[in-house]
C-alpha cells in the first residue's frame, strides 16, 4: 500500500535553514531596502499608503508601502518572520513557476492588508508602512501547513482554528496597546496584519490545489 506522504523528501519538512532563494531575497530585501530608504530626503514618506489615498484615486501605496518600514528593528523583525514562515510556502509551489507564484502570492497578501487598512480607516490621512501584512499573509499560510511533508490542513482544522485564534489574539493586544518592538512610538496597523492573515489563510487554499506539489488538499479545504 502507497502512503500519500511517501512522494516527498526530506526537503518538504518546515526546516529553519535552507530556505528556498526567493524567501531568503525577500527577507535580505528588507533591511537593504531600509537602508537606501534612509538615504532619501523624505525617509519614503512619498511612498507610504494613507487611507486617503482611495479617496484620490492613489493606488501606488498599496505597493509601495510595503517596501518601506519604520526602522531597523521592525525591518529586521519582519525578515526573520519572513523567512521563517515563507518557507514552507515556497517549497509548497516548487521550484519551476514556484517562485513566481509565491511571490505573486505575497506581494497580493501585502495589497489586500493594506486595501482593508485603508476601508477600515477610510479618510485618515496618517501613513501605514512595512511588510508585515504581506508576512502576515504568509504566518496565515503557514498555518496550514501545520500537518508537515507539505500536507495543506483543512480551513476548518482544529489546529488551523486554534493556532489563528491565538495569532489573532496577539495582534489584537499588541495593536490596542499601541506597543511592539521596533515599532519607534508608532501606532500599529495590526487591522493591516489581521487583512494580511485572513487572505493568506484563504488564499493558500485554491493556490496550493493550481500549484502545489504537495499531496491532494482535504475535502474540507476552502
Amino acid at each position: 500500500m502507497s502512503d500519500p506522504e511517501g512522494r516527498f523528501d526530506g526537503t518538504q519538512n518546515e526546516r529553519m535553514f535552507n530556505a528556498p532563494v526567493t524567501v531568503v531575497l525577500i527577507a535580505l530585501s528588507m533591511p537593504a531596502l531600509f537602508f537606501f530608504q534612509r538615504q532619501l530626503p523624505d525617509m519614503g514618506a512619498s511612498m507610504a499608503f494613507a487611507p486617503s489615498d482611495l479617496q484620490d484615486g492613489r493606488w501606488g501605496g498599496l505597493f509601495t508601502a510595503m517596501l518601506l518600514h519604520a526602522g531597523w528593528t521592525h525591518a529586521i523583525m519582519n525578515a526573520i518572520a519572513a523567512l521563517a514562515f515563507g518557507a514552507p510556502v515556497a517549497r509548497l509551489f516548487g521550484d519551476r513557476i514556484g517562485p513566481t507564484v509565491f511571490l505573486l502570492f505575497y506581494i497580493g497578501c501585502g495589497v489586500i492588508a493594506a486595501l482593508g487598512y485603508g476601508l477600515v480607516h477610510w479618510g485618515s490621512t496618517e501613513p501605514m508602512v512595512g511588510a508585515s501584512g504581506a508576512v502576515f499573509g504568509l504566518i496565515g499560510a503557514a498555518t496550514r501547513l501545520m500537518g508537515g511533508r507539505g500536507r495543506l490542513l483543512g480551513l476548518f482544522d482544529r489546529r488551523v482554528i486554534g493556532a489563528s485564534i491565538a495569532w489573532m489574539a496577539v495582534n489584537a493586544v499588541t495593536g490596542l496597546i499601541g506597543y511592539a518592538p521596533g515599532a519607534e512610538g508608532a501606532r500599529i496597523a495590526w487591522e493591516a496584519h489581521a487583512f494580511g492573515f485572513v487572505a493568506g489563510l484563504l488564499l493558500i487554499g485554491p493556490l496550493a490545489r493550481a500549484f502545489g506539489k504537495g499531496p491532494a488538499p482535504a475535502e474540507t479545504e476552502v
